[in-house]
């Protein structure tokens, strides 16, 4: 479905609406409120709602739910009209009606935008106050205020560079315009208004506007320079006597010496901005017929129609911030409390203040890497990768014109109903940007299969259309990433799915898979041979496409229709030769030979069958290779699927590091549990595939955990394990709020567990209670992240916090090497006394380190006062209720016991490694 334009790029200066003093967002879903109707409840309650102008029902409903939340709370530290003021915000989001903005509320209850919002956040006590419709909208409203405050930092800035101060103030005035300006622009051209970079290009353009029309002692010298010869002083015209002033010569629409001057200025690409101009900077003027007249734009007119797009939008009115309203702004932080960093190639005492990294500059810096590492990439396919496509038995290369050509159609219109309906030629600069990224990589991924496989016909991976989409696919999520277009704020939930607002002008992963019509699972196998065939990638952007995969493993390759459950259905029921991934695999280094060529022409397992005469990866009969024949008695087994394979791999890993971090938060005084929790977990995803379909990894591990905490008798509640899994890091409330019950039935997680979960696994969970349980599941070895960063400091096998990097320049001393809040030994060399050796220990054994994160995992987090999904203090489906402590004794036997069956598992898998 195409995306809800929240407003038209060509909406009219003329017949403007009356203003915020006369007229509430919408009048008729806002009746007046009756004040009869509300003498049960707080008279001041009832003055802040009527000032609100809510409605009759608005203040019921929220009546209700400040009940709710005064019950819950075990102490109430903020004062009741505040809370008043969230409870109102909650009910009018949910409601989806248009009582107030969010400026209006804050002024109601005088807090700052981030303050209202912990505030909001801090009433889902019983994790239920707070719906997903709520959360995302809270979501949006913080990433824009996050983008407008970084534009007007940058703003402010950069404006005391372009005009002068004069004694009668004239360029305040002038600065207050340009800013409404823009934001009446941004809210103008683009339906996606957190959007960084095409918002600053925006910025940029509206400071050339005012900069060319403004009188000269009013500039800098730099920017009265800048401007282009050609222009006439602009002089002030009211519209009535614009008809006089034809005579004069019709003013250039853009001055590009004037623009590529403020990007020079500005570490900002000119043609990049340049195109913002041409395809939505002048559309807007062209709007408010300001495209050809030299005056400056009429401030009222300016604020008045601003005034209804804020309105609109019932968010933040963006121009408190020129004003210094406190609303808007926060405090102001020293630089030094900001950011002191010790600069490397300096004595240790002399410690350096360095600037902190704001967000424009960052994408700035991630939009000149990704377009300096393309600078000697073309349009076209190079003669190496021509020469590929030659020596292919099917030349590929016009189906592979032909796909960028449709694709490109597809990326750009998509582009432009996401970001704005004037964005599409921007849709088109992003995808010309992924098809050179597209062809460097596919070049260098055969240059390496080359010589991995010494034959050059790489014909049948070449003539495959999902490698190729797949490939691109990743090349333009690496484009947006750098563009700051595709994050993760909402823990990869972009597409609705449990209220809320639909993500209809959100561009973030998977957003590329839903354009191209592409599998998860399809997209997943190009990732890691992407990162390691272009080592210029940036951190950032490998821990982009990392965090993508991981979103795959965890839920995005679950939903129905995904080819992962095709190929697990063939594994489990076609007499696969072996299961997914065998267990004794687990405690092996996740070390694998396969390549995307492996992974796209999968299923392939030499050993297991006589393998046609031609190389998966390229189809040449030169690279054939040769398994051992089928015994002619034998069943024919089905080949194992390598990316199935390796897929479940890094889904073990993922999964037990996860479940690690949640155990380490709840169950450190009960380690013995955390394998048995394990073994449930990996029994489910190996056996219970099924109840991945539609759901969440970590729904899965929540509901072993429970489970093994009920028949081991240790008292676990469900809202201490969500209480905990909220602070993990790269989740999301969705998780546990909205589970899928039965087919179009969503719940909450206990509501799973006790339905679905439960019932589906009894008699397994039951096992562990047995005096015989099941087999302990080996334990994953948890390597660092495959892609490796350059220059990335290695952990020392069987330490905790001692690093070891390589040596960048043998004349440095050990000093100018390391921090001064760290010690650095240099074997073979005079180290001192005694004393500092002993200064060493104290830091490694010292219990506290500054990696700690700032929640203390040796104790379980309070758990809440109560939880409205658990019935009536119930968690289980049989409907009984935990009896809390067990022995001493009791969990000694347990640990003994587990541990026996741990060492005497280890025995039997080192003797079978033995015989093999």
């Amino acid at each position: 479905m195409p995306p809800k334009k929240r407003n038209s790029g060509t909406t009219q200066s003329k017949g403007l609406k009356p203003s915020a003093e006369n007229a509430s967002p919408d009048k008729k879903e806002s009746p007046e409120l009756s004040v009869k109707k509300h003498r049960d409840k707080d008279a001041d309650f009832v003055t802040l709602c009527k000032s609100l102008q809510v409605s009759d029902l608005v203040c019921d409903r929220a009546w209700a739910l400040w009940k709710t939340v005064q019950e819950s709370m075990d102490e109430i530290t903020d004062s009741q009209k505040r809370l008043w003021g969230a409870c109102l915000f909650v009910t009018v989001t949910d409601m989806d009606v248009t009582c107030f903005t969010l400026t209006q509320v804050l002024k109601a209850v005088s807090l700052n935008v981030k303050q209202f919002m912990a505030l909001v956040r801090k009433l889902d006590v019983n994790l239920d106050t707070i719906s997903t419709k709520v959360n995302s909208a809270l979501t949006r409203l913080e990433k824009k205020y996050d983008v407008t405050l970084a534009l007007y930092q940058r703003f402010e800035k950069t404006c005391k560079k372009i005009f002068a101060l004069v004694s009668d103030g004239k360029e305040r005035e002038t600065v207050r315009s340009c800013w409404t300006m823009f934001l009446l622009a941004k809210g103008r051209v683009l339906q996606m208004e957190d959007d960084l970079v095409i918002s600053f290009q925006l910025l940029l353009c509206t400071l050339e506007l005012f900069i060319k029309r403004c009188p000269p002692d009013l500039l800098q010298p730099l920017y009265k320079s800048a401007i282009s010869k050609v222009q006439s002083p602009p002089t002030r015209t009211s519209r009535r006597n614009q008809s006089k002033a034809k005579s004069r010569p019709p003013e250039p629409e853009m001055d590009v010496q004037l623009l590529e001057t403020l990007c020079k200025e500005n570490e900002c690409n000119a043609e990049e901005v340049k195109n913002v101009y041409q395809t939505s900077f002048s559309a807007f003027l062209e709007s408010l017929d300001l495209s050809r007249s030299p005056d400056f734009p009429q401030v009222n007119d300016l604020d008045q129609q601003y005034e209804e797009h804020y309105l609109k939008s019932r968010d933040i009115d963006g121009r408190l911030f020129f004003n210094g309203d406190e609303t808007v702004l926060v405090p102001k932080v020293e630089i030094s409390q900001v950011e002191r960093t010790p600069k490397k190639n300096l004595p240790d005492d002399d410690a350096v203040l360095i600037p902190p990294q704001t967000p424009i500059r960052a994408a700035m810096t991630s939009i000149q890497q990704l377009r300096g590492d393309l600078i000697s990439t073309g349009d076209q396919p190079s003669t190496n990768l021509d020469t590929y496509f030659k020596n292919c038995t099917v030349d590929p290369t016009q189906d592979v014109l032909k796909r960028l050509e449709t694709l490109e159609q597809t990326f750009s219109q998509r582009f432009g109903q996401a970001v704005g309906p004037r964005c599409v030629l921007l849709g088109k600069q992003r995808f010309a940007l992924g098809v050179r990224l597209y062809y460097k990589v596919m070049e260098a991924m055969l240059k390496s299969e080359e010589k991995r496989l010494s034959v050059q016909n790489f014909s049948k991976l070449l003539n495959d259309s999902t490698f190729h989409t797949s490939l691109l696919a990743c090349a333009l999520e690496v484009v947006m990433a750098a563009y700051g277009e595709s994050s993760f704020k909402t823990g990869g939930y972009n597409h609705g799915g449990g209220g809320g607002d639909p993500a209809e002008t959100d561009v973030c992963f998977p957003w590329i898979l839903d354009v191209f019509n592409l599998a998860a699972f399809d997209f997943y196998k190009v990732i890691e041979s992407f990162i390691k065939a272009d080592p210029t990638l940036s951190k950032d952007i490998i821990k982009h496409l990392e965090t993508c995969e991981n979103l795959i493993m965890e839920r995005i390759a679950w939903r129905t229709g995904s080819p992962l459950f095709e190929l697990l259905k063939q594994e489990h029921e076609g007499g696969a030769a072996e299961q997914v991934e065998t267990p004794a695999n687990f405690s092996q280094p996740l070390q694998h030979n396969h390549t995307a060529a492996d992974l796209y022409l999968s299923p392939i397992r030499p050993g297991h069958r006589v393998l046609p005469p031609e190389s998966p990866a390229t189809g040449s009969a030169q690279a054939s290779s040769q398994g051992p024949t089928q015994p002619a008695n034998q069943a024919p087994r089905h080949p194992k699927s390598n990316s199935l394979s390796l897929f479940y791999k890094k889904l073990y890993r993922l999964a037990y590091t996860r479940l690690k971090i949640l155990c380490s938060y709840l169950l450190s005084s009960h380690p013995e549990l955390e394998p048995i929790i394990w073994t449930l977990f990996q029994h489910t995803l190996q056996h219970e595939y099924e109840l991945m379909r539609d759901r969440h990894l970590d729904q899965l591990m929540m509901s072993a955990m429970y489970a093994i905490c009920k028949v081991k008798s240790v008292d676990l509640r469900f809202k201490t394990i969500v209480t905990a899994y909220k602070t993990m890091p790269n989740t999301n409330q969705e998780t546990f709020k909205h589970v899928l019950i039965t087919d179009g039935h969503y719940d909450s997680i206990i509501v799973f567990y006790n339905q679905v979960f439960m019932q589906k696994l009894k008699t397994n969970i039951l096992q562990y209670a047995s005096p015989r349980p099941p087999t302990l599941s080996p334990i994953p070895q948890i390597p660092r992240s495959p892609y490796k960063f350059p220059n990335s400091p290695l952990r020392v096998p069987g330490s905790n916090n001692v690093y070891i990097s390589p040596l960048k320049n043998t004349r440095m001393s050990p000093g100018i090497m390391t921090p001064r809040s760290r010690m650095l030994v240099s074997i073979g060399e005079s180290f001192g006394l005694s004393s500092r050796f002993q200064k060493i220990n104290q830091m490694v054994n010292s219990s506290d380190r500054s990696f700690k994160r700032t929640l203390d995992l040796g104790s379980a987090p309070k758990p809440l006062k109560r939880l409205r999904f658990d019935v009536d203090g119930q968690d289980e489906a049989d409907g009984s209720k935990s009896d809390g402590d067990s022995t001493l004794i009791q969990k000694l036997a347990e640990m003994s016991s587990t541990r026996s069956r741990m060492q005497e598992q280890k025995m039997k898998e080192d003797a079978e490694a033995k015989k093999e």
